[in-house]
């Protein structure tokens, strides 16, 4: 059931990471991609450092660990979004057709994405460790809830993969995903 959550946490992930597409080197574009990428950065390291502690949890542990794991990841991601929403915002408006819109698109995903992280961790949270079978169940339907969470508001972000500003931050080395040595099992 851990390795379905963090299959769905990284494509979640992966929506705010791929920021990428073709296009012109305009400096002002550059700049803009620059500041808010360097401002998103540490948030990618957050979201990178959660799914790893959901990884590091046996699938078959003891459901209290895997109920901790699960819902400090989860407060950690929410908590990441709720920063790239802030530093999308605070970059202000990008300096491309439309850019106005596409801040407050991306600012309004981001957002939702935080609050529904925010739902996941109180679900988690509301899960009952002393069965095993209640727990499992009740994962499955948090599980389920994170394939739609990682569906919420998708609009948005495909506008920031695509034109200028998709380039531009595809560029940044602070918008692509931060690896991870591999760990042992």
């Amino acid at each position: 059931m851990n390795k379905k959550l963090v299959a769905a946490l990284s494509g979640g992930a992966a929506l705010v990471l791929a920021l990428s597409g073709c296009s012109d080197d305009d400096k002002k574009v550059d700049d803009y991609a620059k500041k808010v990428c360097d401002d998103v950065q540490p948030q990618l390291k957050k979201i990178t450092e959660a799914n790893q502690s959901i990884t590091s949890t046996a699938a078959d542990g003891d459901p209290q660990d895997i109920k901790k794991a699960d819902s400090a990841a989860f407060q950690q991601i929410s908590d990441a979004y709720a920063a790239m929403s802030d530093s999308v915002e605070k970059a202000g408006t990008p300096p491309v057709d439309n850019g106005e819109q596409i801040q407050k698109d991306a600012v309004k995903e981001l957002d939702a994405t935080s609050k529904a992280y925010a739902d996941l961790k109180k679900s988690v949270d509301k899960l009952n460790t002393k069965d095993r079978g209640k727990f499992a169940d009740g994962l499955k339907g948090v599980a389920e809830d994170l394939d739609a969470v990682n569906k919420v508001g998708d609009d948005a972000i495909k506008k920031l993969q695509s034109g200028e500003i998709g380039t531009a931050m595809g560029k940044q080395s602070g918008c692509q995903r931060p690896t991870s040595s591999p760990s042992a099992t």
